[in-house]
């Protein structure tokens, strides 16, 4: 198969944690061809996607003790080449977020790929409808209380209603701007004017699950199907598990309400043409559904032995035959 990875700047992926290197790698061991772009590169010509991409070669990571180690030189990349992207099996979009106006208009350019010669994981369509906070919002009984606003006298009801809070703004990644609110602190007025600037900007308001110091675990789904977990854990003074602030990960397995949770996203996720995502739960409650370009296999495949790399690459083999109903 020919497979295009739509990432940001290879130079500045992390070989050893991100994902989207994870799924190249597997792609190559499993001899498909595999090119980049970024979502600048994308085109809409004569009704059709295009792309500028390059074709890619990778040196595979290797596990040195308790931690992935890449060479110098892990990538080369081939010529630039402008291509009509119905004639890839499949287009990856993974890039970072921020959800910003030029990642919107990306999706929009990927709606002209022809869905009958080609697959866009995730789809389109699927990726405008799920603002990552606000997605989980439509499952009610697996979240904790929620909501959204940019009223300050409603997020300050809410606290002091629960005692705490944790605000997150609507398009950050990776814990960016999450702040924990507390009934009495003396900043709370400043922290929600900062972060709705100044009831401009909607936020959303969860109750704060005490189970979060036992960590905040990742789930990776597979059209709709668990594949995987790995647990975050505080480390310090830090009230968030994020990886990038510096959250402990260990090896986890699913709990019951888990799989349950799992379950009833699955036909959803199926139907916005959400194949592969990221969930977070925290003590039995779901808290965010990440689908731009959800981590976490490093991770997994590291404490776990596994290669959800490779579970993805042979899903998408199935699906390209029609055995897999997609």
């Amino acid at each position: 198969m020919k497979l295009v990875f739509i990432i940001d700047p290879i130079e500045r992926l992390d070989p050893g944690h991100d994902t989207s290197v994870a799924l190249m790698e597997a792609a190559q061991a499993h001899n498909h061809e595999v090119w980049v772009t970024q979502i600048e590169q994308l085109h809409v010509i004569e009704d059709k996607a295009w792309a500028t991409v390059r074709a890619l070669e990778l040196k595979p990571v290797e596990l040195a003790g308790n931690q992935w180690v890449a060479a110098p030189d892990w990538y080369c990349l081939g010529e630039p080449e402008q291509i009509p992207l119905e004639t890839m099996d499949a287009v990856f979009m993974r890039k970072d977020p921020p959800v910003s106006t030029a990642y919107l208009y990306a999706t929009y350019l990927l709606d002209y790929v022809d869905p009958a010669k080609t697959m866009v994981i995730n789809h389109p369509q699927g990726l405008r409808a799920a603002n990552e906070k606000m997605y989980a919002l439509q499952f009610r009984e697996a979240i904790p209380a929620t909501l959204v606003t940019q009223d300050k006298t409603i997020i300050r009801e809410f606290v002091d209603a629960k005692g705490m809070g944790v605000l997150k703004p609507l398009g950050g990644k990776a814990g960016e701007g999450i702040l924990l609110l507390q009934v009495g602190d003396r900043n709370l007025n400043s922290l929600i004017e900062i972060s709705t600037e100044r009831g401009q900007v909607p936020v959303m308001i969860q109750e704060y699950l005490p189970a979060a110091q036992e960590g905040d675990k990742r789930i990776i789904l597979l059209n709709g199907e668990p594949i995987g977990a790995v647990n975050r854990i505080p480390t310090g003074h830090e009230f968030r598990g994020n990886m990038a602030t510096g959250g402990r990960v260990v090896s986890a397995h699913l709990t019951d309400r888990e799989e349950l949770i799992c379950a009833q996203l699955a036909p959803t996720l199926r139907r916005e043409g959400l194949t592969f995502v990221g969930i977070d739960v925290i003590g039995g409650y779901l808290t965010e559904v990440n689908v731009t370009s959800p981590t976490g296999v490093r991770e997994i495949d590291r404490l776990d032995g596994t290669q959800l790399g490779h579970r993805v690459m042979q899903w998408l083999e199935q699906a390209r035959r029609g055995y897999i109903h997609v």
